[in-house]
C-alpha cells in the first residue's frame, strides 16, 4: 500500500480518536463539576453575526446591542437542560450586564435569579479595566465555598484574560475556586 493511501485511511481513525478523546474529556469535566470546587465560566450563546457591538450601543437598551440569535436562544436552553439531565444543581447565576449574557443566563437557568456582576462585563472596546476586572473575578472565585456551584456568564475577552484560553460562543470552562482560583479544571461544549 502506498504512503498516500495509508495516510488517507488513517485520517478517519485519527479524527475518531480525537472525537472519542474530546468526549471522554467532557465526561471528566462533568464529573469534576459534580464533585464541586469549581465554577462554570460560560461564554454567552450564539449571537447574530458581528464582532463587538454596533457603534453607539447602550447597555440600558438591548435593541442597540449584538444579541442572541434564534440558534443561540435554543443553545442556551439546551445547556440548561443538560445540567438538569445530569442532576447538576446550580446555586447561583451571575452575568455580565450585556443583554446577550443576561439572556443566556435566564434561558439556561430560568428558575434562578440572574444577578449582574460587574467583573464579568466586557472590556472588548476599552481594555483599561481588564486587570482590575480580572483580579476582582479571581478574588471572587478564591472566596467561594468549595461545594457552591456558580455559573458566570461572560465574554471571550474576560475568559481569555483569566485563563489564557480561547472559547467559542456557548462554550464553558470549569475553573477552580478557593486555592488555585481561576485555574482550568475542564471544558464543556454545548453548541
Amino acid at each position: 500500500m502506498n504512503r498516500r493511501r495509508q495516510l488517507l485511511l488513517a485520517v478517519p481513525l485519527l479524527a475518531g480518536g480525537r472525537l472519542a478523546s474530546a468526549a471522554a474529556g467532557e465526561e471528566a469535566a462533568w464529573a469534576v463539576l459534580a464533585a464541586g470546587g469549581c465554577a462554570v465560566l460560560l461564554r454567552h450563546a450564539q449571537t447574530v453575526a458581528g464582532i463587538g457591538d454596533p457603534p453607539g450601543f447602550r447597555l440600558d437598551d438591548c435593541s442597540t446591542q449584538r444579541n442572541l440569535s434564534d440558534a443561540g436562544r435554543a443553545e442556551a436552553r439546551r445547556l440548561g437542560a443538560e445540567f438538569g439531565r445530569r442532576g447538576i444543581a446550580v446555586d447561583e447565576v451571575l452575568s455580565s450586564r450585556w443583554c446577550r449574557c443576561v439572556d443566556t443566563a435566564r434561558l439556561a437557568f430560568p428558575r434562578h435569579e440572574v444577578r449582574v456582576f460587574e467583573a464579568l462585563n466586557s472590556f472588548f472596546a476599552d481594555g483599561s479595566t481588564r486587570a482590575a476586572q480580572t483580579e476582582a473575578l479571581r478574588g471572587f472565585l478564591a472566596r467561594l465555598p468549595p461545594r457552591r456551584r456558580v455559573v458566570l456568564v461572560t465574554h471571550h475577552v474576560n475568559i481569555a484574560a483569566l485563563t489564557g484560553q480561547a472559547v467559542g460562543m456557548g462554550e464553558a470552562l470549569l475553573v477552580r475556586t478557593g486555592d488555585g482560583a481561576g485555574e482550568l479544571a475542564g471544558r464543556l461544549r454545548f453548541a
